[in-house]
């Protein structure tokens, strides 16, 4: 499978169908947990600046800003980005959501952080994706983080390829066909929705990094310290289901 030639691929993905099934992939206490691990992991204060990367429809952002941060959230999706203000009036808080692309962001040394959450890295070429550090790393104060969330490849390697991940709501179904790519490092998800009589397909490529190359690729865009964590911040273990990667500017 090609790797995005264009933000379109992306912007198909997630689309209205990927909302209609999100709260079923990721429920409000699975949401409520991931904010206090980030809280945590990039040791954020009652009003600290924080711009999420790829922010979708605010599940993070918005309770960010419920604790107390002053946050933007950037995304390519209107969908979601819709979706992300109206949760955020609902719950009454103030964050600035931003259509833009990762690659290309307007500010420069306004955060105390940053961060991509759910595997929203690596969408990209290797180019383009260490382009998008650097990017966030201009956006950062001196003393800033980055945190980076993502699936541990080395936990794949248990796996075998195909995979199928199902996801029913009432008669609806959302089917992701999953494919490593051992000689591009890149997982590729074939998506299938069927819903209200109607089949649509989508795909998605993203490039899976491990510890070392985060490093280089970290401290080429001016980063210094680079930490390794597992699964909502626990200790990294080699099988464990996330690498989760915090850098210091």
């Amino acid at each position: 499978m090609s790797k995005p030639r264009d933000i379109s691929e992306l912007e198909s993905h997630f689309s209205e169908d990927y909302l209609y099934f999100a709260d079923l992939v990721n429920p409000p206490e699975r949401s409520d947990r991931e904010v206090a691990a980030i809280w945590k992991l990039l040791s954020l204060g009652h009003g600290n600046s924080v711009l999420e990367l790829g922010c979708g429809y605010g599940r993070i952002t918005n309770r960010l800003a419920e604790k107390g941060a002053r946050v933007t959230g950037l995304d390519i999706s209107p969908v979601l980005l819709k979706k992300a203000e109206a949760d955020a009036a609902e719950r009454r808080v103030e964050v600035e959501y931003i259509r833009g692309d990762m690659r290309s962001l307007p500010w420069r040394d306004r955060f105390d952080a940053a961060f991509l959450w759910y595997t929203t890295f690596g969408y990209f070429d290797e180019a383009d994706n260490e382009r998008v550090l650097h990017e966030a790393a201009a956006s950062l104060r001196k003393g800033g983080r980055l945190l980076i969330d993502q699936i541990n490849r080395f936990s794949l390697l248990r796996e075998q390829s195909p995979t199928y991940e199902i996801v029913e709501r009432d008669n609806d179904l959302r089917i992701d066909i999953m494919n490593n790519d051992a000689l591009t490092d890149r997982r590729n998800c074939e998506r299938i929705v069927v819903r209200n009589g109607r089949i649509r397909r989508t795909r998605l490529s993203f490039r899976q990094y491990g510890f070392s190359e985060c490093v280089r690729m970290l401290r080429g865009a001016g980063f210094g310290s680079v930490k390794a964590y597992g699964q909502e911040g626990g200790a990294f273990t080699p099988y464990g289901p996330r690498l989760v990667v915090v850098a210091h500017k």
